[in-house]
């Protein structure tokens, strides 16, 4: 199994509220879920009304079936007509790949209650 994980910043010109903003986040959301059976969040800038980070994902078997979905989203991203694309990066993680367990300075990623492979509360091992 594979996940693609596409992160974009948008920013939304015409935006004047935070009302602006999400009625245009809302609808993005919507249109990319319906055409390419993707998850779609906004992730961060909540609260700024002009821009809007969000993140996006997919499974599949395939990893390049995922960049090619995942490329046709970032197209579709391009030509807004209201919001511009900013930023976007994309990345095809393996599920079957470890994950790291420390972030660059060598500090735990997780909690051992927040690692995948923690048993349930009260259950020993």
């Amino acid at each position: 199994m594979k996940i693609g994980i596409l992160q974009f910043e948008l920013e939304v010109p015409h935006a004047r509220s935070l009302k602006d903003k999400r009625r245009v986040v809302r609808s993005l959301k919507d249109r990319l879920h319906r055409e390419h059976m993707v998850a779609v969040a906004e992730v961060g800038a909540l609260e700024v009304w002009n821009r809007a980070m969000l993140g996006l994902v997919c499974v599949a078997a395939d990893g390049a079936y995922l960049r090619s979905v995942m490329s046709r989203v970032v197209d579709k991203l391009g030509a807004l007509p209201d919001a511009v694309l900013a930023a976007w990066s994309m990345d095809v993680l393996d599920a079957q790949q470890s994950l790291p367990e420390t972030d660059e300075d060598g500090r735990p990623l997780w909690t051992p209650g927040e690692r995948r492979d923690a048993l349930p509360e009260g259950e020993a091992a």
